[in-house]
């Protein structure tokens, strides 16, 4: 029988376990009871008693005054909303506050949009009976940070910015130092806002209802012309943004509490990194290299000079002697325009996208071992899981907000395994840290599989049912040397056995791999080695399970999708069949290559080896994010032809025949697809700039140069195309995605899908495979020499090449590549803190500033490429994953010393210093 309650004595149904304020909230509404401490995505707390309510257990009955935040409701009870007494209580307690807040309204930022002004509006008050405070007026504010700002006189101490801090973030950066009136909001150890541990996600400035804690874009200001909801540029994630606009210029940008995805969260990027997208560097015409200069051109002078230029190419060299390289930064619909023009208009497989880079081996990896090569489940999962198993993955910098609620789990005590050569944020709460030595992803899985095999702790019903090769799979797992395996990675085999079997035994358990375990020269072994654990444990196939990728571009997802690689078209369709080549030629209606394509790294080699005549880059840095500089640098300059579609002027700029500026996320529109394959609607926020346009228009643009009719570009009308040729798209409609965007696959009727390979797999069974350990050909080869192991990562506040983060604040929070080493190496190679260090690899040499951690163990070595200061791909080597061909990364041979000076790099102009 359905209970109940009654609100001002009229009856409503209570959903199980509710509190009196969202059971009042769901039948009268978000504002019927005012509060102040409460917010969307924090737990309940009961500071501020603004939401009391007169709870009787009989109608009219003796009643007793109750915070309705944290109270559960009682069946059958009776709530009285606005009672004699709780008006005067809510009156009497904003009043209490007023007198230690301000009265300065008019001038405050957040005036009419305050939620004290409002709560106080709402009660009735229209002056203050008691003496003003005197211990918090004077109190100044703090500007010391690049977004962050504080003037805590305006504080009334609702514990909403330190719960945020707490219960979103997990960083525990502000207290509440003092007592009674005395008491105050501190950072870290009472420190500024720039001085603390402050990770600058602005949550706590979102959360807090007055001024208190703002930033530097008044983003809780009213004076927005109007706010666009769009989805964050950076990782993959895929967070929605609120973005407010004034003038046509951005002011601010905040995370809606509605987003699915993100939940009113996101890192410092999403929400303060944006300034980047009118910056002065950007690019505001086409430019044409004449005479070895760039000048610049009219957007006619340029179609013409390339179209006539690649017309003459492909007459005399053939099509497959042109190629073009796509970007994960670019929506799926120009992803999808950029493939259709390689193949249709110029008549080559030659389409490859950054995807090569990261995350080739987990979608060819997942597509062999479970025949499709994306998440199987949601971020929302989380929720669900019982254990979480983090392989080669740094999510709280790479991944902030999903690896937020990784860290919220994690710190609740729950099973947590990390598989990572560094000892990483989230290293540091796991419950198990299996510290491996980089490049042997491939013997530690070996290692689990073989203990969860001999204590028995197999899934055997969803082997039997659900998978094949088992026994073949078995067979060889059991002739592994387990005390060859533990000196090979440097980790305990107990440890393993311990993890291994908590995974096992785990009710519910998901993994969450990245580019640690993908950027190998055995990274697609190592997918599907993840995979096996998960068919193995029957991990597969519901909530709170799965084998889910952290995607580290915002669409690499989605660039793969519409077929931006050489063997798949549209839909992950092969480009190398007959029947579906035709499939292609009737749609598209023209004929489409059979010829077999070049990826990335094989493009290179055809340049230098005169083969390959032209490129068309769109977006991307080649020359500072791929391996080998030196090598990339010879390829691009033995190019005819060299196309760069680019928002700045980048290390590849330099190397361009004819740059044509492309526009920002924040000027254009389309969709995106984020890790958890959820496609989602990239609105326009502001008109590209002038002489920009965007990278869809450009494409469109010069197919109709080349001949090809393509219509304009509207995301649309290109949606419905893609609808048409990639299955799981069949009904994705631009009009019916929302604010939420829905996951592929979506059936024709709209209805999409949260978890992937319920009752069956993509390919029928879910295969596995076995896979011996084999030493990477880099230190093999270079070991004795080089003994030092350097492994890349990123940052938190930058992105990659940085191209986009150096020109916002974030630059002046992280300032600098900074090389991680153990305090042994440092002392044996009599390098301090802070020293320059010369690392030099068998391709070349760096100098890095040093960082002694013991984040790293000895012999190991750790840094990023966000800086061109420092172009560190000048050392990494072209060794890469033996089926996917993506860079090998995470293993580099290095020797290093103490630098006799700043080494200068012959890829780094004073031009482009800081740029």
């Amino acid at each position: 029988m359905e209970s109940t309650a009654y609100i001002n004595d009229t009856l409503y149904p209570i959903v199980k376990g509710e509190t009196i304020l969202s059971f009042v909230r769901r039948h009268l509404g978000k504002d019927f009871v005012p509060t102040l401490c409460d917010a969307p995505n924090l737990d309940p707390f009961g500071s501020c008693r603004v939401c009391s309510v007169d709870v009787a257990l009989v109608a009219k009955g003796p009643s007793k005054a109750q915070a309705s935040c944290h109270t559960p409701v009682i069946p059958n009870s009776y709530i009285y909303t606005h009672s004699d007494r709780i008006v005067k209580l809510r009156k009497n307690i904003v009043e209490l506050v007023l007198t230690d807040h301000p009265l300065d309204c008019l001038t405050c930022e957040v005036n009419n949009n305050c939620e004290l002004q409002a709560v106080a509006a709402k009660v009735g008050v229209r002056d203050v009976r008691y003496p003003e405070g005197k211990n918090h007026l004077d109190r100044k504010k703090d500007l010391s940070h690049p977004y962050m700002t504080s003037d805590l006189s305006k504080c009334i101490n609702c514990f909403r910015c330190v719960r945020a801090c707490d219960e979103v973030q997990g960083e525990f950066v502000l207290s509440m130092a003092g007592r009674g009136f005395d008491s105050h909001i501190i950072k870290s150890n009472n420190n500024s806002f720039f001085d603390s541990d402050c990770v600058s996600c602005g949550a706590c400035a979102q959360a807090c209802p007055t001024s208190a804690i703002s930033d530097v874009f008044e983003s809780k200001s009213i004076v927005a012309a109007k706010k666009v909801r769009t989805v964050c540029t950076y990782c993959g994630v895929g967070c929605n943004l609120d973005v407010a606009v004034v003038n046509d210029k951005v002011k601010s940008i905040q995370a809606p509490y509605d987003a699915v995805v993100n939940e009113g969260h996101t890192c410092l990027k999403g929400r303060f990194a944006f300034s980047f997208y009118n910056h002065p560097d950007r690019i505001r015409t086409p430019m044409i290299r004449r005479n070895g200069e760039l000048e610049p051109a009219t957007w006619d002078e340029a179609y013409g000079y390339i179209a006539e230029k690649l017309t003459a190419i492909k007459a005399k060299h053939g099509p497959d002697s042109i190629a073009g390289i796509s970007s994960a930064r670019c929506t799926n619909e120009e992803n999808y325009l950029m493939q259709k023009f390689i193949r249709a208009v110029i008549g080559t497989n030659n389409i490859d996208c950054c995807a090569r880079v990261c995350h080739s081996p987990t979608a060819l990896g997942m597509q062999r071992a479970f025949g499709t090569g994306a998440a199987t489940n949601s971020v929302e999962d989380i929720k669900y899981t019982d254990c979480i198993m983090i392989i080669g993955a740094n999510p709280t910098d790479a991944h902030p907000v999903t690896g937020a609620r990784l860290k919220q789990f994690a710190m609740k005590g729950k099973t947590s395994i990390v598989i990572d050569p560094r000892r990483t944020e989230m290293a540091r709460y796991a419950t198990y840290h299996l510290q491996l030595k980089p490049g042997t992803n491939v013997a530690l899985l070996n290692m689990m599989l073989y203990f969860i095999i001999t204590e028995k702790a197999e899934a055997k019903e969803f082997i039997e049912n659900r998978t094949e090769g088992y026994a073949q799979f078995c067979e060889q797992i059991l002739k592994l040397d387990l005390n060859e395996m533990e000196k090979i990675t440097g980790v305990d085999k107990t440890l393993v056995k311990e993890a291994a079997l908590a995974y096992a035994k785990a009710p519910n358990a998901m993994s969450f791999h990245g580019l640690g375990v993908t950027e190998h020269t055995q990274g697609s072994f190592t997918v599907m080695l993840i995979s096996d654990l998960a068919m193995i444990t029957g991990n597969i196939g519901r909530r709170g399970v799965g084998v889910n990728p952290l995607r580290g571009q915002n669409n690499v997802q989605g660039a793969a999708d519409m077929g931006c690689q050489p063997h798949q078209g549209a839909g992950y369709m092969s480009s190398y069949d007959p029947e579906i080549n035709k499939h292609y030629e009737d749609f598209y209606k023209t004929r489409m290559p059979l010829g077999k394509g070049l990826k990335i790294p094989e493009m290179f080699d055809a340049s230098i080896e005169g083969k390959l005549k032209a490129l068309w880059l769109m977006g991307e840095d080649v020359v500072q994010t791929d391996p080998n500089t030196n090598k990339v640098i010879a390829a691009m300059e033995n190019l005819d032809l060299l196309v760069l579609q680019e928002i700045f002027m980048t290390e590849t700029a330099k190397y361009a025949d004819v740059i044509l500026p492309g526009a920002t996320f924040l000027e254009k529109s389309g969709t995106y697809t984020n890790a958890e394959r959820r496609i989602q609607r990239v609105q326009k926020v502001v008109e590209p700039l002038a002489g920009t346009k965007s990278d869809g228009e450009i494409m469109v643009d010069i197919m109709n140069k080349m001949g090809y009719a393509q219509p304009a570009y509207q995301p649309d009308t290109m949606l419905e195309e893609i609808s048409q040729i990639v299955p799981f798209f069949a009904g994705v409609k631009w009009d019916e995605l929302g604010d939420n965007g829905k996951q592929w696959p979506v059936k024709k009727d709209g209805s999409d899908t949260e978890i992937l390979h319920l009752k069956e797999f993509q390919r029928g069974k879910g295969k596995f495979h076995y896979f011996d350990y084999i030493e990477s050909a880099e230190t093999k080869k270079n070991g004795k020499e080089y003994p030092y192991i350097i492994t890349t990562n990123r940052e938190l506040e930058h992105y990659n090449s940085g191209t986009m983060t150096r020109r916002t604040g974030n630059v002046d929070i992280l300032t600098e590549d900074v090389l991680m080493m153990n305090p042994a190496d440092a002392k044996k190679n009599l390098i301090n803190d802070g020293d320059m260090v010369c690392v030099e690899s068998p391709r070349g040499k760096v100098d890095i500033k040093a960082k002694i951690t013991d984040e790293v163990k000895p012999g190991i070595l750790s840094t990023t490429f966000h800086f061109p200061e420092v172009m560190l791909n000048l050392i990494t080597s072209e060794e890469h994953d033996t089926e996917a061909m993506c860079p090998e990364y995470k293993v580099v041979a290095v020797t290093i010393r103490k630098s006799k000076g700043q080494y200068k790099n012959p890829a780094v102009t004073p031009s482009n210093v800081g740029k």
